[in-house]
């Protein structure tokens, strides 16, 4: 049986994407649901859609910022505040920045990487512990497919996603025999506000055929965490995608990306003289 299965999920960037899709995947089996974000206004609405649908179910929303990462530290006491132990947490909160490195605003790297870096391992420090000692228990790292890939003009993202690959391939070493699943999630282009952020920075989409839906993207990865994987790559054209960029010689994907690199930043330069 799976940690979801009767058990407490938190759900960190449930407002929207997949976060609110992972939260309406478990709402069925779990027993309790709790909804992190910044948006609690958002949150309030997926509750009462949820407690709808599922009477039964317990559903807890919090908001909180977690580029701050005081209030990082305080959401766990908060959780144990209203009664309940976390057994499944799902860092799915993240934030992405495009642009050349060089002329990236500093205030606003620092607050992506103790988003999508700090605050997921305060997390993560935090619950780890009473699971390990239930002998039961997951956490979903939700990263992306440029977590284990380079793409320019998205340095410090990219950056943000090795780190919780690294991380979660450690953990699950590190937690091996425990009851405690680890599964990292590297999704390709999805149907969320985020890839809509990106097109709007690019000018273009991903195609159809390669961007996939936010509730197919939070299914995959649930049967994923309930068969014990701990990848999950959403999606079969990003899985050959990745796939053909493990294989390939290390000097092929840099002369490539330095192809996309020089592309990305002369079009940026053409759009600030515009």
């Amino acid at each position: 049986m799976s940690a979801i299965d009767g058990g407490t999920v938190l759900v960190t960037g449930a407002s929207s994407g997949i976060g609110m899709e992972i939260a309406r995947a478990v709402a069925p089996r779990a027993n309790c649901v709790v909804l992190v974000a910044r948006r609690l206004a958002r949150l309030d609405e997926l509750k009462e859609e949820l407690t709808k649908s599922h009477p039964s179910l317990r559903v807890e929303t919090i908001a909180c910022d977690l580029s701050d990462r005081d209030a990082a530290k305080k959401l766990p006491a908060e959780v144990t505040a209203r009664g309940l132990a976390v057994d499944v947490l799902v860092n799915n909160a993240g934030v992405g920045m495009m642009g050349a490195f060089d002329r990236a605003d500093p205030d606003k790297l620092l607050a992506m990487i103790d988003l999508n870096v700090t605050s997921l391992t305060i997390l993560t420090r935090a619950l780890l512990p009473a699971m390990v000692e239930k002998g039961r228990g997951g956490v979903i790292n939700v990263s992306s497919g440029f977590g284990v890939a380079v793409m320019p003009s998205f340095a410090a993202y990219v950056a943000t996603k090795h780190y919780v690959t690294g991380l979660s391939e450690a953990l699950v070493s590190d937690l091996a025999g425990t009851g405690v699943v680890v599964t990292q999630v590297l999704p390709g282009p999805v149907a969320t506000e985020f890839e809509q952020q990106i097109g709007n920075y690019t000018g273009r989409r991903a195609p159809g055929i390669v961007e996939i839906s936010a509730a197919r993207c939070a299914r995959a990865t649930i049967r994923g965490f309930d068969r014990g994987r701990a990848m999950v790559v959403p999606g079969v054209l990003i899985s050959l995608a990745l796939l053909v960029n493990a294989l390939s010689p290390r000097f092929m994907r840099r002369l490539f990306a330095s192809i996309l690199g020089r592309v990305a930043r002369r079009k940026e330069a053409e759009a600030t003289a515009g």
